[in-house]
This record gives structure tokens, sequence and C-alpha cells, in this order.
């Protein structure tokens, strides 16, 4: 796996992290006991303090993405979600609100707005059928969208708003 920090986003560099991780669970990217890097070479490749990359993988563990076994390493749990369907719909609905929000302010209008949650459904759901127990180089097409540093840079790394940008050649 491989991280990019942006250090002039406005977003704490743990958070950048935590969301990436999560974003590669989402994916595919990673599968379910796959090891994540650990602590001491991910903070030398990304020239971080390794307490920055500690408390991330502290972020990860303490939501039930990952799970941390001493001496071998942090993996990635399987995707159970500790909460009750009812408490995960309302998380859902306040991340849904912030997208709409988002997409007001940016005026993007209704049918262009479905029109893109609908497009990364179906790139989430193409990167998880693609995605085999053994790693492989994912994505062999180039998607329409990249993902970037959430505009806000709220505390909560419960799935920080995420925004999506073009790419550009």
């Amino acid at each position: 796996m491989i991280f990019q920090v942006d250090f002039k986003s406005g977003k704490p560099v743990y958070l950048q992290l935590v969301d990436q991780v999560r974003y590669a669970a989402a994916s595919g990217a990673l599968k379910a006991g796959e090891p994540l890097p650990s602590i001491r070479p991910l903070s030398e490749q990304l020239r971080l303090n390794r307490n920055t990359v500690a408390k991330a993988y502290t972020e990860l563990e303490s939501v039930g993405v990952i799970e941390t076994i001493p001496g071998k390493g942090c993996f990635l749990k399987e995707n159970n979600s500790p909460f009750t369907q009812k408490v995960r719909d309302k998380l859902l609905a306040a991340k849904i609100d912030e997208a709409l929000v988002t997409a007001y302010q940016l005026r993007v209008d209704s049918p262009a707005f479905l029109a893109l949650a609908a497009e990364r459904v179906e790139y989430f759901e193409r990167k998880n059928a693609k995605a085999t127990p053994e790693k492989q180089q994912i994505p062999t097409e180039e998607p329409l969208w990249t993902p970037t540093t959430p505009s806000s840079t709220s505390a909560n790394s419960n799935g920080g708003l995420e925004s999506w940008t073009p790419l550009t050649d």
C-alpha cells in the first residue's frame, strides 16, 4: 500500500493515513488479514515522526479497522461493525448530509450528485469484484475520479467527508 501525505491540506497527517487505510479497505485494495506496513519503516518512508504513524494505527484499532498482534504487526480486520443497524444508518445519514451540503455549496444539482454517487458505488463494486485473496495491482483501468483530502478538518476520524477531484493529464 502506498501512502500519500499532503502537509498543506490543513487536515492532520494521522487522519490522512486513517482515511487512506479505510479507503483501501473499502475499495478492496486491502483485504482482511493483510498486514499494514510496520510503524518505523512507514514513518521513515513518509518522513514522519513514529508517534504520528502510531497515532493513526491506534485510531484505526479503536474504530475496529485493524488489529495489532504483539510481535507480528498490524492487520486489517474483517469488516464486522460493532454498531447496530440503527446506529450505522444514523452515522451514514450524517455523512450523506455532509456530502449533500458540500454538493449544494459546489452548485451540483441532484441528478448530477446521484449520478456521481452511483458511479462511485459501481467503482467500488468493480474493485471488490476484481480483488482476489492474493495481493494484485488494482485497478487495471483508470478511475474517472480520484480521492483527495477532505476539505473539512474535523477531528472525527469515523470517515471524514471525502471530496473527489477529476483526473487530469
